[in-house]
């Protein structure tokens, strides 16, 4: 997985290329925790995002409890896999999908 990061202000953008399974959950998190600190918008492109484990929604389970309680956070460009998987889940009524 390859994460292209952009931060402008308070606002970080992450758009996210591959699998987002066990393997590579620990990155996204990693980068999660550094970045998210004093941010008050998240904004996650899933355009080129193949796969989503349990591990993958793990870290954005917690993603959306930190920002929570410091602002929002927004996925763009769900394409229909990992929507389902979002779906069947329950995910889709907890996280903004746009």
């Amino acid at each position: 997985m390859t994460i292209d990061k952009t931060v402008d202000g308070t606002t970080v953008a992450m758009v996210l290329a591959g699998r987002l399974d066990t393997s590579t959950a620990p990155q996204l998190e990693a980068e999660l925790k550094q970045t998210l600190p004093g941010m008050t918008r998240l904004e996650l492109d899933f355009n080129s995002l193949e796969y989503l484990s349990s591990a993958g929604l793990r870290v954005l389970l917690s993603a959306q409890k930190t920002m929570n309680k410091q602002g929002e956070m927004i996925l763009h460009n769900v394409n229909e896999t990992v929507m389902e998987v979002f779906e069947i889940t329950g995910f889709s009524d907890i996280l903004t999908i746009e």
